[in-house]
């Protein structure tokens, strides 16, 4: 089989694909064609977004996968996949579906069933789940609650500077959904056959400083594939925050992952 030659990056909540600017430019310059492909809507600039978050009010977990399973189903030879936070759940997702030659999930949210809730992950998403109105709402961070959020080892100048270039409002709607997942009967927008032998390898990525999905939800998540056959591995790196795709030492993140990938891929 030859090698993918074709990387698929995706994004997470409040944030857009320009999260992935050092990623991308990092990978093409290694040859690979790459893709970061924004969330119906979210192909718009970040100022345009915080400008106006109607995109982000309109986001659905179903809209987000559909056009996400468009993009990857309209290339010609199976991608590695690369999920963010919330873009790792939308990793496994596509995973579970067939598509990709392998899956990494950075710092990745929980799919359906995985119970784990930190105390540093309730602070990171009370913001938005403290008041039940926000459910209909884009729920947009303030500085202080993006910073223990994303970027708490950051010294504070880079910090702001980030939080200016990267964040926007999230779907208070898509997250009220996620967290009640494991209340609601039936499956929801985030279940996967953790048993789905037929799947693509998959590693999870965490960073040990991580607040709103700290190592503890990467470890939990992937036991719950144990039953199945296909490889599917936990690596932890030290000191790295939530915003791992901008933290200095990015680039040995990068490589590694990358080269996990290429070195289990399949067809």
């Amino acid at each position: 089989m030859a090698s993918p030659d074709t990387i698929v990056l995706i994004h997470g909540f409040w944030v857009t694909p320009r999260s992935w600017e050092h990623w991308v430019a990092h990978y093409e310059q290694r040859g690979f064609r790459v893709l970061a492909p924004g969330y119906p809507g979210f192909e718009v600039e970040v100022e345009a977004l915080n400008a106006d978050p109607a995109p982000v009010e309109a986001a659905t977990i179903d809209g987000i996968v559909a056009h996400l399973e468009s993009v990857v189903s309209a290339l010609d030879s199976p991608p590695v996949l690369i999920g963010h936070s919330a873009g790792g759940v939308f990793t496994q997702l596509l995973l579970d579906k067939g598509y990709g030659a392998a899956g990494v999930a950075l710092n990745s949210a929980p799919t359906e069933g995985v119970p784990v809730v930190p105390v540093s992950q309730v602070r990171s998403t009370f913001p938005v789940l403290k008041n039940p109105a926000n459910r209909h709402k884009a729920v947009a961070y303030d500085f202080e609650q993006w910073n223990y959020a994303f970027t708490n080892t950051f010294p504070e100048p880079q910090a702001r500077a980030l939080y200016e270039r990267y964040a926007v409002p999230v779907s208070g709607h898509i997250l009220f959904e996620s967290a009640l997942a494991n209340l609601i009967p039936g499956h929801q927008g985030t279940w996967v056959d953790y048993t789905n032998d037929a799947r693509a390898p998959l590693l999870f990525v965490a960073g040990s400083e991580d607040h709103i999905m700290p190592p503890a939800v990467q470890w939990s998540n992937a036991k719950h594939y144990t039953s199945s056959k296909t490889l599917t591995r936990v690596v932890e790196f030290s000191g790295f925050p939530h915003l791992l795709p901008a933290a200095p030492g990015w680039e040995d993140v990068a490589d590694y992952v990358l080269a996990w990938a290429l070195r289990h891929a399949r067809g």
